[in-house]
């Protein structure tokens, strides 16, 4: 069973995320769909730079939480990922995040309630 921390970190990320300005955030909980993680948060960005800012701020948020938390990948290209083990952030630029469709691949994952009422994910990313 995960215990309560491990929520506890994908929400710290989640309102990293926020308070970086992140749009369209999304907690998806895969506890009973994946062995290998527990959550993922997703979320959006408008540019690299606003891209790699919100992946440090979770970062510095996971690492605080869990203890250790790696970046992975490139802001120009469009997809940074931030893993910290049980919980993994997904930081995409807006084109990247309809192209991939993250949500659409993990549709049975049980949405958790984003800290500070964050908006669903545009039509794009859904289908």
């Amino acid at each position: 069973m995960v215990s309560r921390s491990t929520r506890q970190a994908a929400l710290a990320a989640a309102a990293a995320a926020r308070d970086a300005r992140a749009e369209e955030i999304v907690v998806l909980d895969l506890r009973k769909l994946s062995f290998s993680f527990d959550f993922f948060v997703i979320c959006s960005a408008t540019s690299a730079r606003r891209l790699q800012t919100i992946a440090d701020d979770i970062q510095e948020a996971l690492s605080r939480k869990s203890g250790a938390a790696r970046c992975e990948g490139d802001p120009a290209g469009g997809w940074v990922l931030v893993d910290a083990g049980s919980v993994v952030a997904h930081v995409l630029s807006t084109e990247a995040r309809g192209f991939y469709g993250l949500e659409r691949l993990w549709a049975d994952a049980p949405r958790l309630p984003v800290p500070g009422g964050v908006s669903e994910p545009a039509a794009s990313s859904r289908r």
